[in-house]
């Protein structure tokens, strides 16, 4: 970790943001540091500076994509009540998904995930691992303690993951929410 991530400068942090909105709308598959900073009212010299590469420049990219992604994380585990089961903090996270508020993030989130399966070695190294482990987590939370450290616990919440991330990429693809979101909720009443 070099010296600006640990402590990174107000205008760092300032072309991150831009930066991460840019990336939100347009993706990172295709980053060209000239374009980019010309939208973000920079200078490629100037990015490279602060953020060391491209490479290094996507890497914040991600982990301010991941920061977003914890968040909500964070907030659907926050938002039961009680141990309302899997099903429950499902349909939420499906919910939050299947806003479409939430898009670009969710497009940017799927591009990163393809790049690190591609590219293990690159940039996005470790993203897709780490949003299963995130994602699975947070369906852990939902499962009675005396099941979530069973394989049986383990399986069940991957299977609820999976139904959510097929939907979610059929959801970006065609924009049927009420299709999708029809499949999920049969899927959990079934996994239930």
């Amino acid at each position: 970790m070099t010296r600006s991530e640990t402590n990174p400068s107000p205008r760092r942090q300032e072309l991150l943001e831009a930066a991460y909105a840019y990336a939100l709308r347009s993706g990172l598959t295709e980053l060209s540091l000239r374009p980019l900073a010309e939208e973000i009212q920079s200078s490629p010299r100037v990015l490279l500076y602060l953020f060391g590469s491209k490479d290094g420049l996507i890497r914040a990219l991600l982990a301010r994509a991941r920061a977003d992604e914890l968040a909500v994380i964070r907030e659907i585990a926050g938002s039961q009540d009680g141990p309302e089961g899997l099903q429950s903090v499902a349909r939420e996270l499906w919910r939050w998904l299947s806003d479409a508020a939430h898009r670009g993030l969710l497009t940017l989130w799927v591009e990163s995930y393809a790049r690190s399966l591609t590219d293990p070695d690159g940039p996005w190294a470790g993203f897709a691992r780490d949003t299963v482990g995130d994602w699975l987590a947070l369906l852990a939370s939902g499962q009675p303690a005396e099941f979530r450290d069973t394989e049986a616990g383990l399986a069940q919440r991957t299977l609820v993951l999976a139904a959510l991330r097929g939907a979610l990429l059929d959801l970006l693809a065609t924009g049927d929410a009420a299709r999708t979101t029809a499949a999920v909720h049969l899927q959990l009443a079934q996994s239930g």
